[in-house]
């Protein structure tokens, strides 16, 4: 790898961050290190639209700490698709013997909002721009209301495939994801949903996100998912962390009910015959339990190379920090003047690739450590501190890996029949 300039340390915070973690120590002692070398993005978020035809009551993007949405433009304009293209064109052909796919995930708001013509030139331009022996994967995240048969025609063209939001039956999903006006979304969504899952589309389907609430059953939350035959599911913590906690945190008492909720699914999952899909979350901590690598960024200690790009060509740290505070995700840095390669020497992409250096003391004491990694960098965040501190969920996350533990560890020790397949 080239060596990269250092660049000076953008604000954290609005105001006053300057004792907050990540600092600029993180950057000096990671450099200092002969056997750490920055990773490239290999991720990129592009939030193409601002703008959403849901009001999710728990989203963070209008919800949440971070307002910058409201400074925004509502649509990404081909001036910065190309800009952005031409950054990640640049980055990939330095990089490129270490990326064999980029991921260009559109993200909002809506994506699908953008237009047709806006996300043509957007993958028109990136495939453009993909150097030679990389491969391009285009996804893009939505509550499928608007997959018609035009934007599905339109995926198909330009090769995009969909995560879906979906939180389970009609009464789940429609408890947080409703119109501005209060009605429920989930008669749209499943339209959309079935249309994604006809036969000519079908391989355009790449999962559904499902957000947990605990006043949901779920054994019936995983059912009602199940029943639409998802690739993949991944059920997602809300956001929260210590400062602003997540809905019915368990806090000092030692209560887990997030895992409490998660762990009947594993137990029906894991027990099936056949398993019917892939589950993120388990599948990465089963991995981990096993001595692999997680790829994903809820477990484990594996190096974070993903980078947003606003819809006013603002390069961000992971869009999911705009839960934490107001202009967390801010990274000082834009496409139309600034190179990726400049991103790698943050401190707040650094202490996201140094692994367990990373970690406060008392993760870094935890037994579980390599395999909880300390759980979503969101959610370490406490005003003060920073993010050097336990996941907000740290008793869920204990008690989730234990049972999990327990349960792999019983059948590689005392093995009967084969192992349940993934259908």
């Amino acid at each position: 790898m080239r060596e990269l300039p250092l660049v000076s340390l953008a604000s954290n915070k609005t105001v006053g961050a300057a004792c907050e973690w990540p600092t600029k120590d993180v950057v000096d002692a990671a450099l200092a290190n002969p056997r750490w070398q920055p990773r490239p993005f290999i991720e990129f978020v592009l939030k193409i639209h601002s703008r959403c035809n849901l009001s999710c009551d728990y989203c963070y993007v209008y919800e949440m700490a971070d307002d910058s949405w409201k400074d925004n433009p509502a649509t990404m304009s081909k001036a910065t698709v190309d800009q952005a293209a031409a950054r990640f064109g640049e980055h990939l052909r330095v990089h490129a013997s270490e990326v064999p796919v980029a991921k260009i995930v559109l993200h909002g708001g809506e994506p699908l909002m953008a237009g047709p013509e806006m996300i043509t030139h957007l993958a028109e331009r990136f495939r453009a721009e993909t150097p030679p022996g990389v491969d391009l994967d285009l996804r893009l995240t939505t509550n499928a209301v608007l997959l018609t048969p035009d934007n599905l025609r339109l995926m198909r063209e330009c090769g995009i495939r969909a995560y879906v939001s979906l939180d389970g039956d009609r009464t789940a999903h429609d408890r947080h994801r409703k119109y501005a006006n209060g009605r429920g979304s989930y008669d749209a969504t499943i339209r959309g949903l079935q249309a994604l899952r006809a036969p000519e589309y079908r391989d355009l389907f790449s999962g559904l996100l499902c957000t947990i609430d605990l006043a949901n059953d779920p054994i019936d939350v995983y059912e009602a998912l199940i029943a639409h035959a998802p690739p993949m599911l991944d059920f997602l913590l809300p956001h929260g962390n210590w400062t602003q906690p997540p809905p019915a945190w368990g806090g000092d008492s030692g209560a887990t009910p997030y895992a409490d909720w998660l762990i009947p699914i594993f137990d029906r999952w894991y027990d099936a015959p056949v398993r019917p899909t892939s589950i993120r979350l388990f599948d990465a901590i089963m991995t981990l339990v096993l001595g692999g690598r997680s790829r994903a960024e809820t477990v484990g200690l594996s190096p974070f190379q993903s980078l947003t790009i606003d819809t006013n060509g603002s390069i961000d740290f992971c869009h999911q920090l705009k839960s934490a505070f107001n202009g967390a995700a801010i990274t000082g840095h834009h496409v139309a003047r600034d190179a990726l390669d400049a991103l790698l020497l943050q401190p707040g992409v650094v202490a996201r690739q140094i692994g367990a250096d990373a970690l406060s003391d008392t993760c870094k004491a935890c037994p579980i450590r390599d395999i909880c990694g300390g759980g979503l960098y969101a959610h370490r965040y406490k005003a003060g501190t920073g993010y050097l501190n336990p996941s907000v969920y740290c008793a869920d996350l204990s008690q989730l890996i234990a049972h999990i533990i327990e349960r792999v560890a019983g059948d590689v020790l005392n093995p009967t029949d084969p192992a349940a397949s993934t259908a």
